[in-house]
């Protein structure tokens, strides 16, 4: 691989708090190290209709504790295509950028891969998705900063349960991964977690009934992970027709997870992650997307990091059925 002068940066997918912490971190630490940046803003779309423009140190200041990303983002079908990649790699050569550093998640670093497949381009990603639900780290940019905004919710729904003596079925995301329902709900000491993980094969909502509503409680509160056919929704309408004695409601709390300034880990791990990419070109590093294991910047293969199913601890499962009593 020859010598980069000049990176490319996106953010890609749905955003994630954070983000613009791992733009600035990558900004500066690339040109630190005498490379030029080039800003594409919304995405491979606008990678595909050359949105690309050069960022300076000044264009990143103050950024550190805003939401969203100021690159925007999008979702880009083309990109998803031969022709769109084609598209996407003469805007890459028109703008001189020798490799790209891709900020987003699962579908974000698929698609990184295939073009660093196809075009021989140096390609580093960052793992940003509130989700978590990427191999080969601990943790993803924004998940710790929409932990908190669940369980800040979910303090403030306990008022209004506790008040009406209710159940509460609280939709959170995460798609197939269950680990801001189980981890939310073990902060927010919610009564229990419905996620996909849990591979028992029993009823998780007979589960609770038998277990959780006692005369101990004068409320209750579950948190289940956001799924097209078994959501909170779907939860809430059994209680209504198996346990009709009990008063139920439903919080989906949607897009407000991904909102909000940073957490100072978010800020730190995107940060650290930041530089890790630029120092992963320097070590000559491609098509890898930045880690963290055990508190350690880690180098994932793309294979690895979008391809496995990323597990949740079984233990947190046992602390959240424990305590929950």
């Amino acid at each position: 691989m020859g010598k980069i002068n000049t990176i490319g940066i996106l953010t890609s997918g749905g955003d994630a708090p954070g983000m613009n912490a791992a733009i600035r971190a990558v900004t500066r630490s690339a040109i630190a190290n005498g490379m030029r940046v080039m800003a594409i803003y919304r995405g491979y779309e606008g990678l595909i209709t050359g949105e690309v423009r050069e960022f300076h140190t000044e264009d990143v200041s103050g950024i550190i504790g805003r939401g969203g990303t100021i690159l925007k983002t999008a979702r880009s079908q083309e990109f998803m295509t031969p022709e769109g990649r084609k598209k996407a790699f003469k805007v890459m050569k028109k703008n001189g950028i020798d490799a790209l550093v891709v900020i987003g998640g699962n579908g974000s670093l698929t698609g990184a891969r295939l073009f660093a497949q196809e075009y021989d381009v140096p390609c580093i990603g960052l793992p940003g998705t509130i989700d978590n639900d990427l191999s080969g780290t601990d943790l993803t940019i924004g998940y710790d900063t929409t932990l908190n905004t669940i369980m800040e919710c979910v303090d403030k729904i306990r008022d209004t349960a506790n008040s009406h003596e209710r159940i509460f079925f609280v939709e959170v995301m995460g798609r197939d991964a269950g680990f801001l329902a189980q981890n939310s709900a073990i902060a927010a000491g919610a009564e229990a977690a419905i996620i996909p993980e849990d591979s028992t094969g029993a009823d998780q909502l007979e589960q609770f009934i038998g277990r959780g509503i006692r005369k101990s409680k004068s409320s209750s509160i579950v948190i289940v992970s956001e799924s097209p056919k078994c959501g909170a929704m779907y939860y809430a309408d059994r209680v209504k027709k198996e346990y009709p004695e009990y008063d139920v409601r439903v919080s989906i709390l949607g897009h407000l997870q991904r909102g909000g300034s940073p957490s100072a880990g978010d800020r730190i791990l995107a940060s650290r992650m930041g530089l890790g990419a630029i120092q992963a070109l320097l070590d000559g590093q491609r098509n890898v997307m930045i880690g963290i294991r055990n508190d350690e910047i880690v180098y994932v293969p793309f294979s690895n990091a979008v391809k496995s199913d990323k597990p949740l601890k079984k233990d947190l499962i046992d602390v959240m059925n424990t305590l929950s009593i």
